[in-house]
């Protein structure tokens, strides 16, 4: 990864941070997105400490000039462009029916559109140089989580995105890969949009027992340099998303009962 430029969206904490950190560690020039700017900052200045270049740019993906200017100010400032990781995400915990159409909207601006828009003005770039578009997904992109049917949705549409854009560009060069993590140890739940369409505060989950970022930070670099085609990690992921395939009805049921014993979950 050697003076790559490599852009993380998301990258003020959890996934993001951690990609951001891993490939500065192994020598890219690491443009960082987030919609908060105090905390980019903080990780800019990590990344400065390790010796690698860095520019910090104020990005909310779900608006497509704030993509647009990503994009170009990092062509501006680098020359290039080889690596793009759409990590921005946002999730939700509300049954469907309490739900207002304002929240799923939400997290199919940030989850799907955000990656759509940035990948839209990145991609005369990663063409010309035969570089790499990243999808950070979720498991929940294979099967439907219940209580979060907007999470799910917007994992689902950003894949087949993801998968029909590989296709196209078959023979142009450009590595296309789906990342599903799977759990993983990152402020995700608690920023996670409830029916009221505020944040809910507390994770329902013991975010100690899970996946780290760096760990899932580890597998990604790995996998664009090996340019895979798709990742899904944890023992967990990898086991629900094979048994869904054969025993959907198993595993909607197993999806239920572990949801419905999450603490506050909505099905109590």
């Amino acid at each position: 990864m050697k003076n790559k430029v490599v852009i993380i969206t998301g990258a003020s904490s959890g996934i993001g941070e951690a990609c951001a950190i891993a490939f500065a560690n192994r020598g890219a020039k690491v443009v960082i997105a987030a919609r908060n700017q105090e905390r980019l900052q903080l990780v800019g200045e990590k990344i400065r400490n390790i010796g690698a270049e860095v520019l910090a740019v104020k990005c909310d993906v779900a608006l497509p000039t704030d993509c647009e200017n990503l994009i170009l100010q990092t062509i501006s400032n680098f020359g290039k462009l080889d690596v793009l990781i759409n990590n921005a995400g946002i999730s939700m915990r509300a049954i469907f029916n309490d739900t207002p159409i304002e929240v799923i909207k939400k997290v199919m601006e940030i989850n799907f559109w955000g990656a759509v828009y940035c990948t839209k003005y990145a991609l005369p770039h990663l063409l010309f140089s035969k570089g790499s578009v990243v999808g950070v997904s979720s498991i929940a992109g294979y099967i439907g989580l219940p209580a979060r049917t907007g999470y799910s949705a917007s994992k689902y549409a950003m894949q087949g995105f993801f998968d029909a854009l590989r296709t196209e560009n078959l023979k142009t060069g450009l590595h296309v890969m789906i990342v599903c993590p799977g759990f993983t140890a990152s402020n995700i739940r608690n920023t996670a949009l409830s029916a009221d369409g505020l944040p809910q505060g507390e994770s329902p989950r013991d975010e100690s027992k899970m996946m780290t970022a760096e760990e899932v930070a580890s597998h990604i670099l790995l996998g664009v340099i090996k340019r895979k085609r798709t990742l899904v990690l944890t023992t967990e992921g990898k086991l629900a998303v094979f048994l869904s395939k054969l025993f959907p009805k198993f595993i909607e049921k197993q999806v239920f009962n572990k949801i419905a014993k999450e603490p506050n979950s909505p099905f109590k």
